[in-house]
């Protein structure tokens, strides 16, 4: 995802609402994200739905990639028990 552009890619909700069909065609012709604010503040990010399955698609990829890496961990025999995992993360009983 392109980084946001405060000058060009943060809009009130007024405005969304005003030129919603403009705003999306924007949005569809780039890969640009849309923040949308309510009251001045943060209230939602717009992206293309390409950029959304992108972003689904890259974070599948990753959990994938993590649990092929616990598993070979385990394969390898790298293991904790209960007890071990939670005094590594300095967790009590």
């Amino acid at each position: 995802m392109k980084a946001l552009k405060v000058s060009q890619d943060v809009v009130t909700l007024a405005e969304f609402k005003s030129q919603a069909a403009t705003l999306l065609e924007r949005l569809g012709s780039s890969s640009q994200p849309l923040l949308i604010t309510q009251n001045g503040k943060p209230a939602g990010v717009l992206v293309s739905p390409a950029e959304f399955d992108r972003i689904q698609e890259q974070e599948t990829t990753r959990f994938v990639a993590y649990v092929n890496r616990g598993l070979q961990d385990a394969d390898d025999g790298k293991l904790l028990t209960s007890a071990q995992a939670k005094s590594r993360l300095g967790i009590k009983k």
